[in-house]
């Protein structure tokens, strides 16, 4: 499941506690007309990867039941019309003719998602920063690997995590770098670009 998009059956689960959560077993049952055994099956599932959460409610007698909901990264990841508002937002940047106003902005931008992306990004070496980039991107459905070039690491990307931003302007791949020399902790340079016909784009640091 790690590094993957939600398959279908999971996809019901967090609809549903979008809409009506927080729920119990129970409930979820009645809802989506399966099995108890399938409902905690895709619980277990959803709940290894931090997408969904478990609280215990008390109850008069016996043991206490338990409520399941979307964690605020379950809410995040669901549900969301951000795209259409990405590339509105991204609109207004490629209109500010300041090159060093732009270039402060795009900046902010990235430190930013720095600090959104900083606490799931770990390890104490450059390489062991790219792999953990790598799983992050990967459960947005964006394959990253990380390789070796003249025995240095290299994040590379065989599908671009902005592509319809990427057409419009290449400052996405600016504002990408600065975030991955933000969570490596060291300056990166782009050298190779798939807008450029190579086969993906490869990211070193400098």
């Amino acid at each position: 499941m790690d590094g993957r998009g939600l398959i279908t059956s999971d996809e019901a689960v967090v609809a549903l506690l979008r809409q009506r959560g927080p729920l119990g077993i129970s409930q979820m049952i009645s809802a989506l007309k399966v099995t108890d055994t399938a409902v905690r099956q895709r619980l277990a599932r959803l709940m290894r990867r931090g997408l969904v959460e478990r609280a215990a409610v008390k109850a008069m007698r016996g043991r206490p039941s338990h409520r399941y909901s979307l964690t605020e990264r379950g809410r995040r990841q669901s549900g969301s019309n951000f795209l259409d508002l990405a590339l509105a937002l991204w609109s207004e940047v490629r209109q500010i003719e300041d090159p060093d106003v732009r270039r402060g902005l795009l900046q902010r931008i990235a430190k930013t998602l720095g600090r959104m992306y900083a606490d799931q990004v770990q390890g104490s070496t450059t390489q062991d920063r790219m792999q953990s980039i790598s799983r992050l991107f990967a459960e947005r459905n964006v394959p990253f690997q990380v390789e070796s070039r003249s025995e240095l690491p290299v994040l590379t990307a065989s599908a671009c995590p902005y592509p319809e931003l990427a057409e419009q302007d290449r400052s996405i791949c600016a504002v990408e770098k600065m975030l991955f020399s933000e969570l490596l902790g060291e300056p990166v340079k782009l050298t190779d670009y798939r807008l450029d016909g190579a086969s993906c784009c490869r990211f070193e640091t400098n």
